[in-house]
């Protein structure tokens, strides 16, 4: 082979190899706009929704929410490995009341409900997660038939702020679906902040909690364990051992809605504390609680102090103690004591129906509750609950619990709900509930 021969095979070796590495080039360019168009795409759909719940937040909230889910669109990373699941469960309540109150007379009633809940865990980026809970529930008897407010109740005691009600048709039967949960959360360090439908607890004690300023619960509804969440915008920072700074407050249509308080928890002389300051709808909140042991008991208090800024509001202290012990047969033992400054020293029979808070979380002035709870098998549990208020007509209430578990996720439980108190007549008891639930947990 000649020499000029030799530099013409150079010369086309040498444009075969820039030809494929211009080839290249495009191919990772052509790559590159298609992840790019990807990402706008999802965002577009996002920015649609946020055309709908923006309105429904003020200012900082809806530029907050704007940005944690454009964050979250543009910083997510493609895995092979799966970073989202769902939890839930399925369960059957059964139901019979026993009824003899004026204006209803002596009845019996059934009732029924079909629940199934599912929980959702999405992980995009090892600083972002992402948490929404569906709770529906389909209900059908005579007791619901009875309510003619019934099926508007469910969406008021279910949203906050933002109406997240997925279904509420029906009529003498009713299907219900809301999500009760449906937050974003940003973990970076010591730092924690969380923005969307969340339960802030801030409570200590097991069944009366005046720190709980945002989710305040009853304790005679036993059948949502998940307890009620708010709208709202919560930052957290993690100082020390055990101890903790928070800020959270609540999404609000007016002014007279406004809840947003400061939390400071430490650990000293081997109690938790917590130290709470803020703004409840019209009163200035100052509060606090702790947790430990006394020897072999353990000891817990919460109490808050709401002072109005309205004048025909009176202030009101709302406090609580709690002892606790659990025996080597494993049998234990628990009882508290509650004080309600606003609470009435009368009966008035509504411990169904009150207007529950953190100001108000029992309608008496005192009351006194104590519990027992005893595992007869490993695999069958009875419990009771007593609430006694020491007022005229000596209001109880008792409710004993027995829980069967059938299987790892099977459980069905009885529970009684039963109210006596003094009347002209008697003393007797005019309400009674009977309850047969059925769960399964997937």
């Amino acid at each position: 082979m000649n020499g000029g021969n030799s530099r013409q095979l150079t010369v086309g070796s040498r444009q075969l190899a820039a030809g494929r590495k211009q080839l290249l080039a495009v191919g990772s360019w052509q790559l590159a706009i298609h992840k790019q168009f990807t990402k706008i795409s999802k965002l577009a759909k996002r920015l649609q929704f946020l055309q709908v719940v923006l309105p429904r937040w003020r200012g900082l909230g809806g530029g907050i929410l704007f940005t944690l889910i454009l964050s979250t669109t543009l910083s997510a990373q493609e895995t092979k490995e799966k970073n989202w699941n769902f939890q839930g469960y399925t369960k059957s309540l059964q139901s019979l009341f026993q009824i003899n109150v004026p204006g209803l007379g002596n009845q019996t009633l059934s009732d029924n409900f079909l629940h199934n809940r599912l929980n959702f865990n999405w992980y995009p980026s090892d600083n972002w997660t992402f948490k929404a809970g569906l709770r529906t529930r389909f209900f059908f008897g005579e007791f619901t038939r009875m309510q003619p407010n019934f099926k508007s109740s469910l969406n008021d005691a279910g949203n906050d702020v933002l109406n997240l009600t997925v279904l509420n048709i029906g009529e003498k039967a009713i299907l219900h679906s809301y999500l009760d949960r449906a937050y974003f959360q940003y973990t970076k360090d010591k730092l924690e902040i969380r923005f969307g439908r969340q339960r802030i607890n801030w409570g200590i004690n097991t069944v009366w909690n005046p720190n709980d300023l945002f989710n305040a619960f009853s304790f005679t509804d036993f059948d949502y364990e998940e307890r009620p969440g708010s709208d709202a915008l919560r930052i957290q920072y993690y100082i020390g051992y055990a101890g903790s700074i928070e800020f959270a407050i609540k999404a609000f249509d007016n002014s007279d809605e406004i809840v947003a308080a400061s939390l400071y928890k430490f650990n000293k002389w081997n109690y938790d504390f917590q130290v709470l300051a803020g703004w409840s709808k019209k009163d200035i909140v100052l509060g606090g609680g702790w947790a430990g042991n006394i020897k072999d008991w353990g000891f817990k208090g919460e109490f808050s102090w709401f002072n109005s800024t309205i004048d025909e509001v009176a202030n009101n202290l709302a406090a609580t103690l709690s002892a606790d012990y659990s025996f080597e047969n494993s049998l234990f033992i628990s009882s508290g004591l509650l004080y309600n400054e606003a609470g009435t020293s009368v009966n008035s029979g509504n411990i169904f129906n009150f207007e529950l808070s953190a100001r108000n979380l029992y309608p008496y002035k005192w009351s006194i509750f104590t519990s027992a709870g005893y595992p007869i098998t490993p695999l069958f549990t009875a419990n009771i609950a007593i609430i006694y208020s020491p007022i005229d007509g000596h209001p109880l209430f008792l409710t004993p619990t027995f829980t069967y578990s059938s299987g790892q996720n099977l459980d069905v439980d009885f529970v009684s709900q039963i109210i006596l108190q003094d009347t002209a007549e008697r003393y007797g008891s005019d309400i009674q509930a009977y309850f047969l639930r059925v769960k399964w947990s997937y």
